[in-house]
């Protein structure tokens, strides 16, 4: 099963999205996909910077968002991120708060995150990391 990291989702976006992504994301049944609420925030983010933000937003609404589930950061994630802060401050690898809420979910989820940004993920101890642009 699988958390999409922004990056990922907001290929759905493009006009001509990469065809290997494309490839894999219909290999897999759509109740293997997940987002995070942290994605959410960061699309919401994107959608706003635009000229027409509102026509946007309602295409990331209707386009990626209907059609993953949605997991929250709670309690349990929280105290993940945590720790996964003070672990990569401690070995001189610290990486974006978003990025560590992102993975916390991802880990308490026992999910695969799928994900253009590899790098910052790869950091975080136990986290399973794939890219499906490559």
């Amino acid at each position: 099963m699988y958390l999409l990291d922004t990056n990922i989702l907001s290929e759905i976006t493009k006009r001509n999205p990469n065809e290997t992504f494309i490839k894999k994301l219909r290999a897999v049944p759509s109740p293997a996909i997940f987002t995070a609420v942290i994605c959410v925030m960061e699309l919401r983010h994107g959608a706003m910077k635009r000229g027409n933000p509102s026509d946007f937003w309602l295409m990331i609404e209707q386009q990626i968002l209907s059609k993953v589930r949605i997991l929250d950061f709670s309690y349990h994630e929280a105290i993940k991120a945590g720790e996964l802060i003070q672990q990569l401050y401690s070995l001189g690898r610290p990486i974006g708060i978003e990025d560590i809420m992102i993975g916390s979910i991802a880990l308490c989820q026992d999910l695969t995150i799928v994900s253009g940004n590899t790098k910052h993920f790869q950091q975080i101890p136990g986290l399973r990391v794939e890219n499906w642009l490559l």
